[in-house]
Formats: C-alpha cells, structure tokens, sequence
C-alpha cells in the first residue's frame, strides 16, 4: 500500500495518528529480485549483521515469528509457504528453510548470506530479505522492544533501542510529550485483537533506505544552492508502520515500510505542494532541528510554494 498522503497534516505535530486497517487490508509486501529494499538489506546482512538482527536476552521471539509467517502465507500465498515452526519458503526469492537446512537455488549472494550467519539468525535474515517491510517485536507485559530484524532504519540504532521500554525508545524524539503521554495506551491499543497502521514522513538530503548512523554519516545538504536546486537534491522518506497483533500474548508485530522518492516527485500537483509547505511551514523549531531541516527550511519552502504555482 502506497503512503497516504493524508498524513501530511498542519499544523505538524509529533502524534500517535493510529486507525484502524480495514478488513482484507494488506500489511507486507514480498521483495521481488532487483527490488532496491532487497538490495539494501542484503548489503547489511552481508556486512553488518549484528547492528540489524537483535533480540533482548531470555526473549523468545518464535510465538511471533510464526505470527508473522502465518500471516504473510494467508496474505501472499504466491510468493511465501510457511509449514509450521522454523519452515519458511521465501518463493520470489529461491530459499527456504526447512529446520535448520537451508535450501534452494535462488541467487547464489542471497544464500551464501544466510549460510555465513549463524544457524539461530537465519529464519531472522530470511524473513528480512524476503518482505520489504523492517520488522520489530513489542511486548505489553513489559512494554519493551524485545526483538528486530531492522535493516533500513532512519537516522537511529536498532541495537541502541532492543530490550528498552516504549518510552525510552522515544525519549530523543522532538516534541514527543503526546507519544509519551500515549504510551501505556498504544501499547494495549496494538496487541489487542484488532490491526492498525500509522504513516509518518520527512524531507531528506539522500535517497538510500538505509539510513543507520554508524553506516551512513548524515547527509548534508548543499549549503550554496538555491531553493529549486534544492528542491531537486531533496527527498520524500516516507514509513508505513502496522502492527500485527497476538493478543493472547499481549505481544505485536510492528511492521515498517520505508520509500523514498524525489522530493519534486512527491510534490508533482499543487495540492501536494501546497500540503507539504504548510506542513513544514508548521514545525516547530525542536522538530526541525530533530529532523535536520532547520537551515534549510526557508529554502524548501519556497521551492514548494514555486512547485505549487507551477503544478
């Protein structure tokens, strides 16, 4: 499912912004060879691992792993087969495991990655390659993140974030009293019966999906440009997050969807333009320096103000 661009609202404020999944509505998306998120999972995987595959110790994550496979075999029956426990066909990609054997013969590079990873980690890294979506699990018992499999994270640290509560992990974020505030509710919220998904977006100097910051230095913007070569060095980072619930575990499975797409691209009719503009125009000054668009805000506002004359 495409970003909703709803979710750009003014003013801009750093919210919860849950609804409902209407009934039949799909929350993965199989990875395809070529697909450029395979692309950039695979580079992590092969390099990095460690920053990537994460679980809090004594938490087991299986109960919600066979959640997830269950779900994405009902959901996308074409591209995944999952055959109880650690048995988990991968289709679009050539793999499976099957206990502890890996077999198949898709891309060569995706199953030397996995056959170089420890035997525990691998149904983990498969489930990654396989979706485009990163993946986390989080508990009400304790309301931590007790699990990830993040690959293209946004300018944070998965391996900073697993075991801490819900608000811990949002403690950095700007603005983020309404967050906070919802904390204990939102937990309850996503590991009751029913499914939800939230959209939230920003502006960025790069177009990679992996944005860790051990493995990326933040991007800078180019200081002398003007505001349509700005526009035109600047992109749309969007995140579709959902949640797949085990009630009787009190536990979800917290799905995140990153795109990136050129800025002018996003912005291409008036309305849209006009949307973004205000929504930026809105942020408050500890969110533009969260988000690393304090000295070029007036630069992107008025590209966006032109774009919408120009739509």
């Amino acid at each position: 499912m495409p970003f909703d661009f709803s979710a750009v609202s003014t003013p801009f404020r750093m919210q919860p912004g849950l609804r409902k999944l209407a009934p039949g509505a799909q929350q993965l998306t199989p990875n395809h060879i070529g697909d450029r998120a395979l692309s950039e999972k695979l580079l992590v995987l092969q390099h990095d691992p460690a920053r990537a595959l994460l679980g809090a110790p004594g938490f087991d994550a299986s109960p919600a792993l066979q959640a997830l496979m269950q779900h994405a075999a009902r959901e996308h029956s074409q591209a995944f087969a999952f055959g109880g426990g650690p048995a988990f066909e991968a289709r679009l990609l050539g793999w499976s495991l099957r206990g502890d054997e890996l077999v198949g013969d898709g891309p060569p590079e995706i199953g030397a990655c996995l056959l170089a990873l420890p035997v525990p980690q691998r149904l983990a890294a498969l489930i990654a390659l396989a979706f485009a979506e990163d993946f986390a699990v989080i508990d009400a018992n304790t309301g931590g993140i007790e699990w990830l499999a993040v690959c293209l994270p946004s300018r944070w640290a998965p391996e900073e974030k697993v075991g801490l509560h819900f608000t811990e992990v949002h403690a950095p974020v700007a603005d983020n009293q309404l967050l906070i505030a919802a904390s204990a509710q939102l937990m309850r919220l996503v590991t009751s019966a029913d499914r939800w998904e939230r959209f939230v977006w920003t502006i960025t100097a790069t177009g990679a999906l992996d944005q860790h910051p051990l493995r990326h230095a933040a991007s800078a913007w180019p200081a002398h440009a003007d505001a349509a070569e700005l526009g035109t060095a600047s992109f749309f980072r969007t995140e579709r997050q959902t949640f797949i619930p085990l009630p009787e575990r009190q536990q979800a499975v917290f799905t995140i969807h990153v795109e990136t797409q050129p800025l002018l691209q996003a912005a291409a009719s008036a309305p849209a333009a006009r949307q973004l503009h205000d929504a930026v125009a809105s942020m408050s000054p500890a969110v533009l320096a969260y988000r690393g668009l304090t000295d070029v805000r007036e630069r992107l506002l008025q590209c966006l103000s032109e774009q919408a004359w120009l739509a």
